[in-house]
């Protein structure tokens, strides 16, 4: 007898394949084809394409099967270029950067004349009394010496005039501006240190001491605040961030940011650190973690010590170029070991920034005692910049996450070993280590101290070159991180340093669509050809915002 089994085969795959070919396709938002997507998922998979629906990836996968199975009244053609998870930095001062906009920018400036010049042209429009600049750095100047402050009294002898270091770490100030914060060559503080010449103060401040001045000059008003942290998302947006981890923040700097967020003005998503403040302690260890769709208030910023460019980090030895000096912790050692329990017994991380391997070994030594062993409460050492050989292994028994800012390294490499000395450098900007130790590393840029650029970034991690290419081998090469694991330290592994991997960090389903897409392919284009690496659109929930 005949078999009608094929016949019956070929019908039944005939009427599936009829059935598939008119089946209506799903309505979404967004479809983005012909892309080389990477979705930065556990494996670092690829993709062509994917559809976006309320602000969500709904699914990721060929040309064929998205645009089969989906049609949308905005489509994205990516031309074959590249598509990556949005940026995340895992260590900026993103508000600050913003309500710091209408000061004078000293940033780049070759020599303490050319501050002069600008700060004299910028008296004549002043929004304000107080003349204020920042982003100076001795070490780019022919004569590397701190300034003093006899030349801005000559200029001004009648406005009080502050001028930040570029680290925030040291400050100028004229004898105006002394005057108005009470600081004379009796004046004493923990933490910081007024420098003296002759017995006078020469305007220069490190640390605590710039307080003293800072808290003198009236705030910009809210209105103005808000309407820069606009200009300064605009600036990310165009470097392809769309989110940041904000390091040392107010409570107010918080209400203004989720008033403009929940006004839709303010499309950033920012996972926010409190200042070490007690008053916030005392509230915040109660109500625990704050969060919304853009805003997530997690934890507390924490300075352990000062700058390793103002000498202000904590050394167990001396400066290699300052006998008798090691610089200093910010606070008593109580302090670090009271937060460090307190903390404990709460649902918020600690987030110290320490620079030095004295300022290092105390906060790590601080966290071991109340983390006792493997833990996910993710507490972070932000810059772990100098970390002496006998403390690497903290960050991997109490899983503590060293966040890390790869343009450091190649700033300042020029200047790093006469601080250090041959050998104590070694442990300096160990990132390699750093990441084997605790498995994965977050990176960030810590703008404005550096650019916001996120490409600089990559190419200081992987080529660990500065944006003139030098040196030639890299600094320190064998602590360069690999292409993916630098990828990986701007997308996902920032957002788990934030407790936010389910939710962003890549293009997988269920995740908020937050992608940008590139002119070059950082995972394949030659090293130093990434630093001109256009954003050409960026993405927020789905939404064009650059």
């Amino acid at each position: 007898m005949r078999s009608f089994q094929p016949f019956f085969t070929w019908i039944c795959l005939f009427t599936l394949a009829f059935n598939v070919a008119c089946s209506p396709k799903r309505k979404v938002d967004l479809v983005v084809h012909h892309a080389q997507l990477y979705t930065v998922d556990s494996l670092f998979s690829m993709a062509e394409a994917m559809a976006i629906s309320n602000g969500k990836i709904l699914a990721v996968g060929s040309n064929a099967d998205i645009q089969s199975a989906y049609e949308a009244e905005e489509e994205l053609d990516a031309q074959g270029k590249s598509i990556y998870p949005g940026f995340i930095d895992a260590h900026c001062h993103f508000t600050g950067y913003a309500s710091s906009l209408w000061k004078c920018n000293l940033t780049g400036t070759e020599s303490y004349e050319a501050v002069l010049q600008k700060m004299s042209s910028y008296a004549e429009t002043a929004p304000m009394e107080w003349l204020y600049g920042s982003g100076w750095d001795q070490n780019d100047w022919d004569t590397k010496e701190f300034p003093t402050k006899w030349e801005l009294d000559r200029l001004f002898p009648d406005r009080p005039v502050f001028l930040t270091r570029i680290d925030g770490h040291a400050g100028l100030a004229n004898q105006v501006a002394l005057d108005r914060a009470g600081i004379t060559a009796a004046t004493r503080m923990i933490g910081g240190r007024i420098e003296l010449e002759n017995g006078k103060p020469t305007g220069l401040l490190i640390d605590n001491a710039m307080g003293l001045v800072e808290n003198q000059i009236p705030p910009i008003s809210d209105s103005l605040t808000r309407a820069y942290y606009l200009q300064a998302q605009e600036d990310c947006f165009g470097q392809g961030l769309t989110g940041v981890h904000d390091c040392g923040v107010s409570e107010h700097t918080v209400e203004l940011v989720d008033a403009s967020q929940q006004a839709g003005q303010l499309k950033m998503k920012i996972f926010a650190l409190l200042n070490d403040t007690k008053d916030y302690y005392d509230r915040w260890v109660k109500k625990g973690p704050y969060k919304t769709d853009r805003l997530h208030v997690g934890g507390f910023k924490v300075y352990a010590d000062g700058a390793l460019g103002s000498r202000g980090a904590s050394l167990l030895h001396d400066y290699s170029d300052k006998p008798g000096w090691k610089g200093f912790l910010l606070s008593d050692p109580t302090h670090f070991d009271s937060l460090a329990q307190l903390l404990a017994n709460s649902d918020l991380q600690m987030c110290t920034h320490a620079i030095g391997d004295s300022g290092n070994r105390q906060i790590l030594k601080a966290y071991a005692k109340v983390l006792k062993g493997p833990n996910d409460r993710r507490w972070r050492i932000e810059h772990a910049q100098v970390v002496n050989e006998d403390d690497f292994h903290y960050f991997k028994d109490y899983n503590i996450i060293p966040s890390v800012q790869p343009t450091h390294a190649t700033s300042d490499m020029y200047w790093a070993k006469d601080r250090l000395g041959a050998e104590r450098v070694k442990g300096a900007y160990a990132f390699k280590r750093l990441q084997e130790a605790n498995g994965w590393i977050p990176l960030g840029t810590d703008f404005p101290v550096e650019y916001i650029s996120p490409f600089k970034t990559f190419y200081a991690a992987t080529a660990r070159k500065d944006a003139k290419g030098f040196p030639e081998g890299g600094f320190q090469y064998t602590q360069a991180l690999s292409r993916e694991q630098t990828i990986r330290g701007m997308t996902i592994w920032a957002a788990k340093a934030a407790f936010e991997e389910h939710e962003k960090g890549s293009l997988e389903v269920g995740k908020a669509a937050d992608f940008i897409l590139l002119d070059t392919d950082p995972m394949k284009a030659d090293l130093a050809q990434v630093l001109a690496t256009s954003v050409l659109a960026t993405y927020i929930d789905g939404e064009r915002v650059f």
